[in-house]
């Protein structure tokens, strides 16, 4: 009787309260939501129980999931008086225009050295080649996921059955926009980054669109003239930040950064807080970035070959 007793203590302690998922947030393995092994989300409506709160986070149970037990933040959840104030929080972000978001862009060259079969990487890159190119823009925390969407469009999304999500209703001057700063709208990119991430950031896909694709122009008429020079040579972290600084804004310094696979420039991630096209004003507030890569070679068109 006593050992019983203990177990039935031990199992409140462990899950002492229960909360009611609000998103289709993801269910990380750790703490910092680098791994979601089985690619787990969360059913909205659904209740799970919670063993502990940490960092702004809750550590659930998630039946089916293996392991069972899952990081997720608590902005993705009711139920408990942490988590609504947090779901306040980002209701009142949204609304004034605070959201944290990322921009990030690919240097289009580097794209294609990986994917050289997708229909915007033919005729090495085509117009877009030499340019930085829209890739998306992620809003904060990067489990801020799939807002308010059914099921089946989550669905098949995860499963990059991007044909197969609903069309768009985009206007001709995104359309216009993309057809030389987002080249992925080849592929459809357009619908799984509205799906998955601008859900979150506006329910009006042009809005979404249009904001993102200003912003890219911007910066790939400033950083990206300097990679244009510099194609076939090494260029360092500190340099694009410098001129970063000169051509759009002081406050930018520890806002930009570049990522790199095998010492080649893949991305530039730009750090934003707020909503608009206007990228000086949007660089005021926003949360440093950081990466490893501080020095990469700007890929040319086709091929890579070492300069």
């Amino acid at each position: 009787m006593k050992k019983l007793a203990l177990i039935t203590l031990t199992t409140v302690a462990l899950f002492s309260k229960s909360v009611t998922a609000t998103k289709a947030c993801e269910a990380f393995n750790d703490l910092k939501h680098n791994k979601n092994y089985g690619h787990i989300v969360l059913e909205p409506n659904s209740s799970y129980e919670v063993a502990r709160e940490q960092k702004g986070n809750y550590y659930i149970k998630v039946p089916n999931a293996k392991p069972t037990m899952r990081w997720v933040s608590v902005g993705c959840f009711n139920g408990s008086s942490s988590s609504a104030n947090s779901a306040t929080q980002n209701s009142s972000s949204k609304e004034s225009g605070n959201l944290d978001s990322v921009l990030v862009l690919s240097w289009h060259n580097s794209f294609c050295e990986t994917h050289s079969n997708k229909r915007e990487c033919k005729r090495d890159g085509g117009e877009a080649k030499n340019h930085l190119v829209l890739h998306g823009l992620w809003p904060q925390p990067r489990n801020n996921v799939y807002c308010e969407l059914d099921r089946e469009i989550i669905n098949l999304d995860k499963s990059k059955r991007w044909n197969a999500l609903p069309k768009l209703n985009l206007k001709p001057e995104v359309i216009e926009l993309m057809q030389k700063y987002m080249p992925g709208f080849k592929s459809n990119l357009q619908r799984h980054e509205y799906y998955k991430h601008g859900s979150c950031y506006s329910k009006d896909a042009n809005r979404y669109f249009l904001d993102a694709l200003k912003l890219t122009k911007r910066v790939d008429e400033t950083i990206g003239e300097y990679l244009r020079v510099n194609i076939g040579k090494r260029v360092k972290t500190i340099n694009i930040k410098k001129i970063a600084q000169r051509l759009i804004s002081k406050d930018i310094k520890n806002k930009i950064v570049m990522k790199c696979k095998r010492g080649i420039l893949n991305e530039i991630w730009v750090s934003i807080k707020g909503k608009g096209d206007k990228l000086k004003d949007l660089i005021k507030g926003a949360k440093p970035i950081r990466s490893n890569c501080q020095e990469a070679i700007v890929d040319a068109p086709g091929k890579f070959r070492k300069f």
